[in-house]
C-alpha cells in the first residue's frame, strides 16, 4: 500500500480501532494460550502490529496501545540499514515510529513501503516550528504540517508532536497558546489523530499538560541519570492528566557506551530496562542495525527491578555519561531529576 492510498476511510477506521481500545484499555491484552486450549491466542483487535511476545501500553488519552519500546529517528543507518531495522521492529511487535526533520520522514516512509498501516507515525519539522521565531503562530505551524504531509505524501499523521527546544521561559503565553491552537485545528481537520509537543525543559512541560487539557502526549529526554523529583516531579501530572510519555536519548546521545560491542549491548539493555521500570515512560531509542534492535526486544522480556548489582552498574555508567557527555548535550543534565 503506498503512503497515498492512506484514505480518510482508513483514518475514520482506525479512530473507531481507538475507541474500543480505550474502552477495554489493558484488559485486551492477550497472554500465552492457556494448556489445553486449541487455539492459539487471537490479535486484541485495539493493537496494531500485534505479537504476544511484545508488551504494549496505553498511551494517556490517546487510547492507542504502544510497544513499550518505539524506534527514533536519529540513527546512523543509510536507506538499506534504516529498510532493515524498520523490518524487524514490525516483525517484533515494536508499532511506533518517531521521525523528527523531513530527511527522516521520507526515509522512514520509504523503509515501511507496503506496511505503513502497521505503526503510529510520529512526525515534527523541527526547523519550521517554534524553536525558529519564523514559526510561533498557529498559521504558520499548519503551514508546516500541510507541506510536510503533501511531500510525504501522507493525508494525516498519527501523532504531530511539534518541537520547542529552547527552554520555556525564552517563549510567551501567547506563543503556547498559538502552539496548542495549531495542534488542536490539525486534530479537529483530520491531520493529526493524536497531538503533543517536545521540549527540553521540564517546568515548561508542566505548565503545559495541566494549564492545556487537549494536550495528549509528551517527549522528553530520560537516560539512566534521570529519575523522579523529590518533589514537583513531572510524574504526579502526567499521571492526573492522563498524557503518554515518550523517552528521547535513552542513550544519553550515545554517550553510555564505550565502543565494545558485547558490553554496550549489555550496558543499552540495562538503560532500556531502568526506564520501562518507572511503568510510565516509553523509551524510543535511535536503532543503527537488526542487532540492536534485537536487543532491544530481549530487554523487554527481561526483569524490570534491577538488583543491587545492576542498580551499581547503573551508578558507574551514569558516572561514565556524567563525564563523556558532549558540549552539544549538556542541557541533558537538567534531565537529572524529571
Amino acid at each position: 500500500m503506498r503512503p497515498d492510498d492512506l484514505t480518510r476511510r482508513r483514518f475514520v477506521r482506525d479512530t473507531a480501532i481507538t475507541a474500543a481500545g480505550v474502552a477495554t484499555g489493558l484488559s485486551g491484552l492477550a497472554g500465552p494460550a492457556r494448556a489445553g486450549a486449541e487455539a492459539p491466542p487471537q490479535a486484541p483487535p485495539e493493537i496494531l502490529n500485534y505479537n504476544p511476545a511484545m508488551e504494549y501500553r496505553r498511551l494517556g488519552k490517546t487510547g492507542f496501545m504502544v510497544s513499550v519500546i518505539g524506534l527514533g529517528g536519529h540513527a546512523r543507518s543509510n536507506d538499506a540499514e534504516r529498510a532493515e531495522v524498520v523490518a524487524r521492529c514490525l516483525d517484533a511487535g515494536i508499532n511506533f515510529i518517531d521521525s523528527t526533520g523531513s530527511g527522516e520522514l521520507h526515509r522512514d516512509i520509504r523503509a515501511l513501503g507496503k506496511r505503513r498501516d502497521k505503526v503510529y507515525l510520529a512526525l515534527s519539522e523541527t526547523d519550521r516550528e517554534p524553536r525558529n521565531p519564523e514559526y510561533r503562530t498557529a498559521a504558520k505551524l499548519l503551514g508546516t504540517l500541510d507541506d510536510t504531509l503533501k511531500a510525504a505524501q501522507l493525508e494525516y499523521t498519527d501523532l504531530w508532536r511539534i518541537t520547542v527546544y529552547e527552554p520555556g521561559g525564552r517563549h510567551t503565553f501567547d506563543e503556547a497558546c498559538a502552539v496548542v491552537e495549531a495542534l488542536q485545528k490539525a486534530k479537529q481537520q483530520g491531520k493529526a489523530r493524536a497531538i503533543g509537543v517536545s521540549s527540553h525543559d521540564r517546568r515548561w512541560f508542566k505548565f503545559m499538560i495541566e494549564y492545556f487539557p487537549a494536550l495528549e502526549v509528551i517527549l522528553f529526554p530520560f537516560t539512566t541519570m534521570s529519575k523522579a523529583a523529590p518533589s514537583d516531579s513531572l510524574f504526579p501530572a502526567l499521571r492526573a492528566c492522563d498524557v503518554g510519555a515518550f523517552g528521547i536519548k535513552p542513550f544519553a546521545a550515545g554517550s553510555l557506551f564505550t565502543g565494545e560491542r558485547e558490553e554496550d549491548l549489555k550496558r543499552a539493555r540495562l538503560a532500556l530496562r531502568y526506564i520501562l521500570h518507572t511503568d510510565t515512560v516509553i523509551p524510543i531509542p535511535g536503532l543503527n542495525n537488526t542487532a540492536e534492535v534485537d536487543n532491544a526486544v530481549k530487554a523487554v522480556k527481561e526483569r524490570r527491578e534491577l538488583d543491587l548489582k545492576e542498580k551499581a552498574q547503573v551508578e558507574r555508567m551514569s558516572e561514565r555519561v556524567w563525564a563523556c557527555l558532549p558540549d552539544r548535550y549538556a542541557w541533558l543534565r537538567d534531565w537529572e531529576y524529571v
